[in-house]
């Protein structure tokens, strides 16, 4: 890797599998999660998105870096991962947005990247075997430090991180004299669903993952929105009250994720571990009752189980769409309230845009129109937002 000094170092997985690469000089031990995601094109907005908190990352894609970083994409204030692998990191970047490069990015925010790695045997391993946790360490040998990082890092399942991720504070996004008012659950939230809601004339009023419905309907919203988010669904037992007193008094509600999968739990379903998850731009979903198939992004590795014909323990939920794939639950929605949910991410940047029509259709469920202004309007507007 031209341009920034670099020596041996390596990841180790649980079960014993070693992948060597390079790391920046004194990289400490760093134990977590490892997924792997095929997103093609928008490293920065994956690095950023507060779902992947507590993992590091493996990119398919042969080179990253190449388009630099830039102000303008980030889906929070700082990178949420905690580390990446990569086959090729790019020594230059070229692109009239960029203000900096990605390696000196993630440097500045300490977080690990180990280049020159078969990242196509080590993807075919986590899809054989699952995502287990793994070690970035710097140097040739594994030494008592490493094992003891990797041993000390905690499973996902149990894990509640939304909270770890959350606001501390509610703070406002969009423009305040909007008509329309949103309260955004903050279980992990990215910023171009905020933007998304200020380009359909919405005010939204984002609260921590922790506020109790009480709070909530207080604000007097139009309609409730339950973010994306990382760790285990089951964990974050505080938020199906909440969101059973909100249904109940009949407020509209949209679910993207984390959230999705938080009403499955609401409602009786339960959650499971996926092998390896879902992680990338590629992901092809089916409505159940028109046939039409999307392509969708999607991060996650928790799903609501069911199938097709229904939630087991949710007679209240009906399957709205499945995954192509492997036949998991990617929609619901509640058969008498005004909710629904996709697993998948409609707000995706850089894309596809396929399911944006859905902030649409929840507009819908509050009797409003949804007057979109032209793409790339104040997309640099964050009024109000805390800087972490």
């Amino acid at each position: 890797m031209i341009g920034i000094a670099t020596e041996p170092g390596f990841l180790l997985l649980e079960d014993g599998t070693l992948f060597r690469g390079r790391l920046r000089p004194g990289t400490a031990p760093t134990a977590a999660e490892v997924v792997f995601t095929t997103n093609m094109t928008g490293y920065q907005e994956v690095f950023t998105d507060p779902s992947y908190d507590g993992q590091i990352v493996v990119l398919t894609a042969p080179q990253i870096g190449n388009y630099g970083i830039n102000n303008e994409d980030p889906e929070s204030a700082r990178p949420q991962v905690a580390g990446i692998v990569v086959r090729e990191l790019s020594a230059s970047h070229s692109n009239w947005r960029a203000t900096g490069s990605l390696g000196a990015w993630l440097g500045d925010a300490h977080v690990p990247i180990l280049t020159d790695v078969d990242t196509r045997r080590l993807t075919r391993h986590l899809r054989s075997s699952g995502a287990m946790r793994g070690v970035l360490v710097s140097g040739s040998e594994i030494d008592d430090p490493a094992r003891a990082s990797l041993a000390a890092c905690p499973s996902m399942e149990g894990l509640d991180l939304a909270s770890r991720v959350s606001t501390r504070e509610p703070y406002t996004w969009g423009n305040p004299s909007a008509t329309r008012h949103i309260v955004a659950y903050d279980f992990g939230i990215k910023r171009n669903i905020l933007r998304l809601f200020d380009a359909r004339g919405c005010r939204v009023t984002v609260v921590p993952a922790t506020t109790p419905a009480a709070a909530v309907l207080e604000r007097r919203p139009d309609g409730v929105f339950l973010s994306n988010g990382p760790g285990d669904p089951a964990a974050v037992q505080y938020a199906p009250t909440a969101i059973r007193t909100i249904a109940g008094a009949g407020i509209p509600m949209f679910g993207i994720c984390l959230g999705h999968q938080l009403i499955g739990l609401t409602y009786g379903g339960e959650t499971a571990k996926m092998p390896f998850g879902h992680h990338g731009g590629n992901h092809p979903v089916r409505e159940v009752a028109t046939g039409i198939v999307t392509i969708t992004s999607q991060n996650h590795g928790f799903s609501v189980q069911g199938t097709e014909e229904g939630i087991p323990g949710a007679p209240a939920l009906a399957v709205t769409h499945l995954n192509l794939n492997d036949r998991t639950i990617e929609g619901l929605r509640h058969r008498e309230l005004p909710i629904f949910a996709v697993q998948y991410h409609p707000e995706a940047a850089p894309g596809p845009h396929d399911a944006r029509p859905l902030f649409d259709v929840f507009l819908e469920s509050m009797g409003a129109p949804s007057p979109v202004r032209p793409p790339g309007i104040d997309k640099d507007r964050r009024p109000n937002e805390p800087s972490s």
